[in-house]
């Protein structure tokens, strides 16, 4: 069911969608990413090129974009960037040359728990060894968006905690897993963006507490959540 990728919600200003996600992506991502700037990085599930967009202005050369929506891909490319149109199982199935980074931030809420462990065990073995696995779930741990999450499109098959994240890449035969929370406030000339970051931070000891009233030791509260890993260096498949 990948023409999910048609339903993603994007701004209804896709040009202004660069420069916000540009901040997003800086924020939340970058750092994690390999200091060499002719790593082999694949983005899946694109869109317009968002993320291709900043790594491209980073400096790293060797970036390739998919998605299986031709509009989104056009725009892309419209802005000299490099996206193809593919979808993501026919694609690495059919790579040969692996990957330094893997990055997908569309991808997991729409497949079904079957097609989440063969996404990711694809994405294992079109990694190099000790290639890096970047990805990103909808928290189904926050009281108030997790339920909407997962009803918000109607292809939304799951939503995710940090435990569970971690026991996919787990089972997975990925290592050195860290999960995450993923900071919308990213707006810091905005000083509204100091206000939103105190009344999260309120909310997430708030839920903290109560989680653990209920024998819960969830700790990630925010909206959306993500996770880095490593093929392992001795991983022979």
């Amino acid at each position: 069911m990948e023409p999910f990728d048609s339903f993603w919600e994007a701004p209804d200003d896709i040009e202004k969608g660069y420069s916000k996600f540009r901040r997003f992506y800086r924020c939340n991502y970058l750092r994690l990413l390999p200091a060499e700037r002719a790593a082999r990085i694949l983005v899946v599930s694109c869109g317009p090129g968002y993320f291709v967009d900043l790594l491209t202005r980073e400096g790293y050369t060797n970036v390739l974009g998919i998605d299986s929506s031709p509009p989104k891909v056009r725009y892309a490319r419209d802005r000299g960037l490099n996206c193809r149109v593919e979808t993501a199982f026919e694609f690495l199935e059919q790579n040969i040359e692996p990957y330094d980074v893997i990055f997908c931030e569309q991808e997991l809420n729409h497949l079904t728990k079957d097609e989440i462990l063969e996404f990711l065990a694809l994405c294992r073995a079109k990694l190099r060894p000790g290639g890096t696995l970047l990805v990103h779930g909808l928290n189904g741990a926050n009281p108030i968006t997790g339920s909407e999450a997962l009803a918000q499109n109607f292809d939304h098959y799951n939503t995710f905690t940090e435990y569970t994240m971690r026991q996919m890449l787990e089972y997975t035969r990925f290592e050195q897993i860290r999960v995450f929370p993923l900071n919308l406030y990213v707006f810091y000339t905005n000083p509204l963006n100091y206000v939103l970051i105190l009344m999260s931070a309120l909310y997430t000891l708030f839920f903290r507490i109560s989680f653990v009233l209920y024998g819960k030791k969830n700790r990630i509260f925010t909206k959306k959540i993500g996770a880095v890993c490593r093929r392992p260096l001795a991983d022979p498949a």
